[in-house]
């Protein structure tokens, strides 16, 4: 996306409080990404709103896979067994 077109969709401009670690933090990534300062904390915005939202990340989609999973009752208390089980079965390949 162009410089033009990037600053045609910001409408608002919007004052924050951040500390010295914080702002080294935003200036170092600004400075390894070759992005802005507002496009890191756009993106960081977008990203915790899609994280509230429930919506895809890979540990999100890795969790609900578990979660959709049958389970034995005694998984924590005999996990060991249960995947040295997993390990030595040969016919679950």
């Amino acid at each position: 996306m162009n410089k033009r077109a990037a600053h045609s969709r910001v409408s608002e401009p919007l004052q924050i409080y951040i500390t010295a670690d914080e702002r080294r933090m935003l200036d170092s990534l600004a400075a390894e990404t070759g992005l802005s300062r507002a496009e890191i904390l756009r993106r960081g915005l977008r990203t915790f709103a899609a994280e509230r939202a429930g919506e895809g990340g890979p540990m999100q989609e890795l969790l609900l896979s578990l979660r959709a999973a049958k389970w034995p009752t005694d998984i924590a208390s005999d996990h060991d067994e249960h995947l040295a089980r997993a390990y030595t079965d040969r016919h679950k390949r």
